[in-house]
């Protein structure tokens, strides 16, 4: 059977992840570009093995590739060919959809990321539809994830920003027709108790998301999830 090594890349930190107990991290940044990612990468897993790589990434991604520099970190990451520096098979997918992958159970998913922005994915059967809904145009001429990512805690006091929160993520579950809502990201620990429909993601389902883009249709032999 295949190893496969899961990589989270954040605005601060980079999550490597082989088994479920086998978790590492080094710091990430403003600064950090390709070159110094693909240094620290190689230096932590030196006595790893493994036979592909999935990263999930911070930015928007299309056809695999990268298609916009992250907000968080340094430049020169569109297009990179992580496959080719890597010497592996590697999938790239937005951060977000691949924590929304491993956290999906049936019906239509919406999983919303609170962190220092908004990360979104819609999921149905076997299709995933990275979104980027922080974008969506809000209040005050500003975007939705300044409201609801950690620049809205410190604009409107944790209060205010829970019960924002709470009426975004409902509006957007009506719009979005979802059966329901997953909610991951840094943030939601903030919350002790969420309404019905709306459920508390985990960290660790990006693991599993990072598996799960490694699965094969038994029936075809193909790729089993589609990321549109």
């Amino acid at each position: 059977m295949k190893k496969t090594l899961v990589i989270d890349i954040g605005g601060t930190h980079v999550k490597l992840m082989m088994q479920r107990r086998q978790h590492r991290t080094f710091d990430s940044g403003s600064r950090m570009k390709p070159k110094d990612f693909i240094k620290l990468l190689k230096q932590q897993t030196r006595d790893w093995k493994f036979d592909n790589v999935s990263i999930g990434f911070p930015a928007p991604i299309r056809d695999g590739k990268i298609s916009r520099n992250p907000k968080h970190l340094g430049k020169g990451w569109v297009d990179f060919g992580f496959s080719k520096s890597l010497g592996k098979p590697v999938r790239v997918i937005n951060d977000a959809a691949m924590q929304a992958l491993g956290s999906y159970r049936g019906g239509r998913m919406l999983f919303l990321g609170l962190g220092t922005g908004l990360g979104s994915a819609l999921l149905l059967e076997n299709l995933l539809f990275p979104l980027e809904l922080g974008d969506l145009p809000y209040r005050d001429r500003d975007i939705i994830e300044n409201f609801l990512g950690i620049p809205g805690i410190k604009r409107l006091g944790l209060k205010r920003w829970k019960r924002e929160v709470m009426f975004a993520v409902q509006q957007l579950k009506k719009s979005l027709i979802a059966d329901y809502v997953v909610l991951g990201g840094g943030n939601v620990h903030r919350f002790k108790r969420l309404p019905k429909g709306i459920e508390r993601g985990k960290n660790e389902n990006a693991f599993l998301g990072g598996l799960r883009l490694w699965e094969k249709d038994r029936r075809t032999g193909k790729q089993k999830w589609r990321v549109i």
